[in-house]
């Protein structure tokens, strides 16, 4: 392995935004996340609904509640 090619690997810790931090070993410093498993939703077992300019009820006016579960 040839040293002068190979970048820097060091200790770092990842952020999340709902202020989870994970150490882990990197080539990168402060890496920051949006979403982790402690927050994401397929984790949690909590769906959070992210609804840009009322998409949601303009489907649920369109269609009801055809798009539910039975």
């Amino acid at each position: 392995m040839n040293k002068e090619i190979q970048p820097e690997y060091v200790n770092t810790v990842i952020k999340c935004v709902c202020g989870n931090e994970i150490p882990t070993r990197s080539t990168k410093k402060d890496i920051h996340v949006e979403i982790c498993s402690k927050c994401h939703p397929f984790y949690t077992g909590k769906q959070k609904l992210v609804d840009t300019s009322g998409r949601v009820d303009m489907f649920k006016k369109r269609y009801g509640d055809a798009g539910s579960a039975k």
